[in-house]
Order: structure tokens, then sequence, then C-alpha cells
């Protein structure tokens, strides 16, 4: 018959078993984090991205019709200095006809100058500069892969690519002269 004492003999006591398991959970635990910290320290941007967080580029030497590729967090950066020609034609372009419709204007903080991300919005190629690209006189970029063409202010007018170019943060240092690069006005 129980009697509500407890005695020596049933108390419960720590056995060399619950010793095993308590030290595998305790080893699983440190094994877990030896591999989630790193996993999660690599998803931190790498020193030499955080460097070039901004980038300056001279523009002053290019002339109207003159474009420059430049690097900037490992992408290229289109620089095109537009001609007032390749202005007009490009915001007479009737946005009905665009697969991704924006203005010029939107795109661009001096009408004369373009500035966007050289990487195709199909599958991340890099277009090419053609010139007579739409028609003749009229240039733009190309990308050779699937056939997609953007326009002289970067957006999509034919192929695959559903997005235009895209335009990253920039801002003007100087009148026409160095072009800011990851930094917005």
């Amino acid at each position: 018959m129980a009697t509500g004492k407890k005695t020596a003999e049933n108390t419960p006591q720590a056995t060399r078993r619950d010793f095993i398991h308590i030290s595998a959970g305790a080893f699983a635990a440190v094994g877990a984090g030896a591999v989630v910290v790193p996993f999660i320290q690599s998803m931190n941007p790498a020193d030499d991205t955080l460097a070039s967080s901004t980038v300056d580029v001279d523009v002053s030497k290019l002339n109207p019709g003159d474009s420059i590729v430049s690097m900037w967090r490992g992408k290229p950066i289109f620089i095109k200095r537009r001609t007032d020609e390749e202005v007009k034609e490009v915001r007479a372009w009737p946005l009905k006809d665009l697969k991704d419709p924006q203005t010029d204007e939107s795109r661009v903080q001096k009408p004369d100058w373009l500035v966007v991300i050289g990487v195709c919005t199909h599958l991340g190629c890099i277009p090419t500069q053609r010139k007579n690209l739409i028609q003749q006189g009229e240039d733009g970029w190309l990308c050779a892969c699937h056939g997609s063409k953007y326009d002289a202010s970067g957006r999509i007018i034919s192929g695959p690519a559903p997005l235009n170019l895209p335009v990253p943060a920039y801002t003007f240092i100087n009148d026409n002269k160095v072009i800011r690069i990851g930094e917005k006005a």
C-alpha cells in the first residue's frame, strides 16, 4: 500500500543513459551552430563590394553620341551622352507600344545623359550597343542571346525581356563632369 512518502527507492536518479542523451543534444546544438553561423555570415556583402558602394565616373570627355561602360558592384553601367535627336526619338515613342511603359523623363536626371545598369532583365546577359538598331539612325542595345532590344532610354522594345534596363541611384557631382553611381541626390 502506498503511503505517499517518498523513499530512496522511488526517487528518480540520473542514469548513464540520461547523461548520454543530454550530451548528444548539446553536441548537436553546437554542431548546428557551427553550420548556421557561417551560412548566415555568407549572406553579408563581401568587403570588395562594400568598398565599391559608390563609384565616381569622369564623363567630361564624352561628346554627344558617345558612351562608356563603367563597373559598379560587379555590374556594367552604361553611360551615354545622347544627342538631341536621340532624346526627341525616345520621347516620341508611344508608351502603349512598350512592355514596361516608362517615360524617358522618369529615367533620366538630365535629358542628354542616360545611366542604366547594363544587365538584360531576361536572363542576366550583357547587351551590346548597336547603331541603327530600331530604325535608320536610332541607336539602342541588343541582347544577342535571345534578341531583346532596348532603345536609347534603356526601355525594352522587343524580345523576351520583361523589364527595362534598371536605373541605378546616381547623382552629378558637378555639371556634366563626374557622375557618382550608388548615391542618390
